[in-house]
């Protein structure tokens, strides 16, 4: 069994004086893979001391040599492609095929911000047009500091590089805390960081759960920025924390997605599309589209559709090439899952398809996937986020009536809309209030587009121009021309 007893500071493996262990889990096999000892304050502070002496020197060195770094990364990451997609499925119970995603989606967003490290360094100090003779002014970006980034377990490696990528490019230095559930992926971004000779003190790693290391880093007042990614409930507490010292955050948070099913729309591609949107990764994605709102006309062939996909889906070892679908990531999760599914058996749902309609393996933290139809909109199980495998339909009459429906809700993140008519599917996903709206589309995630949403799902923006900016602040440099 690994045991995880260090932490990396400094470019330096620092022993960890926690008292307490945490259980690192393969939600497959059901047995610990290993163990991590917790952070505490000590190791905390030496992350932030080490981050702070680092920022000048990493600041000064400039977009082009930083981007450099951060290609390096990204071929690092290429390298061990196979390793890692193999310890992703086992340490977080995705597919295998769902792994590679992941390492393909961290390997294209490490280089994306080394072509924007290059093109920061390329417009500092342009010139900014104004009316007054004889006087000049230039605009500058600078880094906003050592900033705090803290990943969900969800997407290891993945949420991380969309932090940390861009945070380098900014000329930021980093203390960052993964999830304890899984940072067996993880370690390899300390492990790469030292291979690729990255300055000491530009990149720390701190393992630890919320009381032991996240709860002191967001209090912590040399984070000059903190970047989060997790729940509602945990974010509303970062904030707090960041307000103590007026300091900088971003909250990649909930949703609750709609997924809108036009009446031209065809229905058995319709049907893979809704598929994709809900049961990859289990269920365990923020952008999940849950709420499906299907036109009557096409309701029970579409019903019928995703029916048959369900129960085409092969549940079992990530590791096995033919899995469509692994367990939940921890027991924790599963119970919090069937929670919403007893939520739903009192509620009298019905259900198109649920574990009776399937026999579950025989290990593993499984939830079946779950499809209920008719759901009333003040159910527990249409208005939050259940972060499973299960699908919540509504039927409507009218596309005014699925606009309004799909935006009934306190969340903003995503959406998408099914349509016969690419020019119809534009325009309905520009009615919706969401921060990426797809049409006759998978979920495709690019690094050169924006992550974030509208409402409770957040604040800020990550991936894309947009993503670096948050790390940035604005300089202006005035005063006599020549």
């Amino acid at each position: 069994m690994q045991r995880l007893t260090e932490q990396f500071i400094d470019n330096h493996w620092l022993p960890s004086r926690g008292k307490r262990s945490l259980a690192v889990t393969d939600p497959y096999r059901q047995k610990q893979i290993a163990e991590v000892t917790a952070g505490d304050p000590d190791v905390e502070e030496a992350a932030v001391a080490a981050a702070r002496r680092a920022l000048p020197a990493w600041q000064a060195l400039g977009g082009e040599r930083r981007a450099a770094y951060l290609e390096a990364f990204a071929e690092a990451l290429a390298e061990r492609r196979e390793a890692l997609m193999r310890l992703s499925a086992t340490n977080n119970g995705k597919a295998l095929a769902e792994a590679g995603i992941d390492l393909d989606d961290a390997i294209a967003c490490y280089r994306y911000y080394a072509g924007q490290a290059r093109a920061l360094e390329a417009r500092q100090g342009r010139r900014v047009e104004h009316g007054l003779d004889g006087i000049e002014a230039r605009t500058y970006e600078d880094p906003a500091g050592a900033v705090g980034l803290i990943t969900p377990w969800n997407f290891p490696l993945v949420t991380s590089a969309w932090k940390i990528a861009p945070a380098l490019a900014a000329g930021c230095t980093v203390v960052f805390k993964p999830s304890e559930v899984t940072p067996l992926p993880e370690q390899a971004v300390a492990e790469i960081a030292l291979a690729i000779g990255l300055p000491p003190g530009v990149l720390n790693l701190v393992h630890g759960d919320g009381e032991s290391i996240g709860a002191p880093l967001t209090a912590h007042p040399g984070i000059d920025k903190l970047s989060f990614t997790g729940s509602n409930a945990v974010g509303e507490r970062v904030m707090r924390a960041a307000a103590q010292g007026v300091r900088g955050v971003s909250l990649e948070l909930g949703g609750k997605s709609p997924i809108l099913v036009l009446d031209d729309a065809e229905v058995e591609a319709a049907a893979d599309w809704v598929m994709a949107g809900i049961y990859f990764n289990s269920g365990q994605i923020c952008s999940a589209t849950s709420r499906l709102i299907v036109h009557a006309s096409l309701a029970e062939p579409l019903y019928a559709a995703l029916a048959e996909r369900i129960d085409a889906l092969r549940l079992g070892d990530p590791l096995a090439d033919d899995t469509d679908m692994g367990p939940m990531t921890s027991a924790r999760q599963r119970q919090v899952v069937e929670g919403y599914l007893a939520i739903a058996a009192e509620e009298g749902l019905t259900a198109v398809r649920d574990a009776r309609h399937r026999e579950l393996p025989a290990r593993g933290e499984f939830v079946a996937p779950t499809l209920y139809r008719d759901v009333p909109v003040d159910s527990r199980l249409w208005q939050e986020e259940i972060f499973g495998p299960v699908l919540c339909a509504r039927s409507v009459a009218s596309e005014d009536e699925a606009i309004a429906l799909a935006n009934d809700s306190a969340f903003g993140l995503a959406a998408t809309v099914i349509s016969g008519d690419a020019g119809r599917a534009r325009r309905v996903g520009r009615a919706l209030r969401a921060g990426s709206v797809w049409f006759n589309s998978e979920q495709l995630v690019l690094p050169e587009a924006g992550w974030g949403g509208f409402g409770i799902s957040g604040i800020g923006r990550e991936l894309g121009p947009w993503g670096m900016a948050g790390y940035l602040e604005v300089k202006h440099l005035i005063g006599p021309a020549g």
